[in-house]
């Protein structure tokens, strides 16, 4: 596991009884977290929360709010600016947790001694997309949900990356990879954050571990002849790191050789990536309750 130690805007404050108490900049929330299964006793802290997401018996939930100074507000990672905004689904607009792989895209980007093309699925508010962005990389950041993507263009334009070399697409992933390919459109990195469960363009309701095979399969055909990096991540507990490093190295590893292994190491990864001709596929796992991440890596021959 890698922890997202650069944060100074977020902060896991405490998690117990299925709910993790975060600080975001001045702003404290309590939100359920399924994996949060210890009871141990909650602490003063737990009073300060400024609003707390409460689930419904009959699905859902909503917002208590007891003092939330405003309705959206703006934190930073690096360089890069994000709205945070709660929403339904006790969601705020940015897994934190995902830092560790911005830090590992931004090191690979930037000394890839090319400019790379990166293609970003599932984006959502775009911090892939930013962190890519302000490494060098051309990006297409590609969700279903038009408000998604605005929300997105709006971290960019706050992050001063307005003017960088980004696609910005309203569109079904898997249908646009496939247009894509029949255009002749590669990219030399992918970045892909499926969501555990999904409707298709038809209505069809799909479940990730069902589909994510096929999904890899399709995307590795959207890779240029000498890619940088693969990063697939998954919020679904189904889904192991063996599994999915399993269908990595048949999907990807075995048509641009090199080898997939699990590795929880960034520091032992990244110094391996531009010393010879090897480029890297990355998966990564973000469990809810902790800012942290398992990666299983890839090197694949160039």
């Amino acid at each position: 596991m890698r922890a997202a130690t650069g944060w100074k805007d977020f902060e896991l404050l405490d998690a117990a009884d299925g709910e993790k108490l975060e600080r975001w900049g001045d702003v404290i929330l309590a939100r359920p977290d399924p994996q949060v299964i210890w009871k141990t006793p909650k602490g003063p802290e737990w009073g300060r929360a400024n609003a707390r997401y409460n689930r419904s018996s009959s699905g859902g939930g909503s917002w208590q709010v007891k003092r939330l100074p405003r309705a959206e507000w703006e934190i930073g990672y690096g360089p890069l600016r994000f709205c945070i905004r709660p929403t339904g689904f006790k969601h705020t607009g940015l897994f934190p947790e995902q830092a560790v792989n911005w830090d590992l895209m931004d090191g690979l980007v930037k000394n890839a001694g090319r400019e790379l093309s990166v293609l970003n699925l599932f984006a959502y508010t775009g911090g892939a997309t930013l962190a890519c962005a302000a490494a060098g990389a051309k990006v297409c950041h590609v969700d279903a949900s038009k408000g998604m993507v605005q929300w997105a263009r709006d971290n960019a334009a706050r992050s001063g990356l307005s003017d960088r070399p980004v696609r910005w697409i309203v569109d079904d992933c898997k249908k646009f990879v496939e247009r894509e390919i029949r255009r002749g459109v590669r990219y030399d990195g992918i970045v892909m954050d499926p969501p555990s469960y999904g409707r298709g363009p038809g209505g069809e309701v799909w479940k990730l571990e069902d589909s994510v095979f096929d999904l890899v399969s399709l995307c590795a055909g959207a890779l240029s002849d000498a890619p940088e990096f693969f990063l697939l991540n998954s919020y679904t507990t189904g889904l192991s790191p063996s599994v999915m490093a399993y269908i990595l190295s048949v999907t990807v590893g075995e048509r641009f050789g090199g080898r997939v292994s699990a590795d929880d190491s960034f520091d032992e990864i990244l110094p391996k990536v531009h010393g010879d001709d090897e480029s890297i596929l990355q998966q990564s796992f973000a469990f809810g309750c902790r800012v942290l991440a398992d990666v299983v890596d890839a090197e694949l021959a160039g």
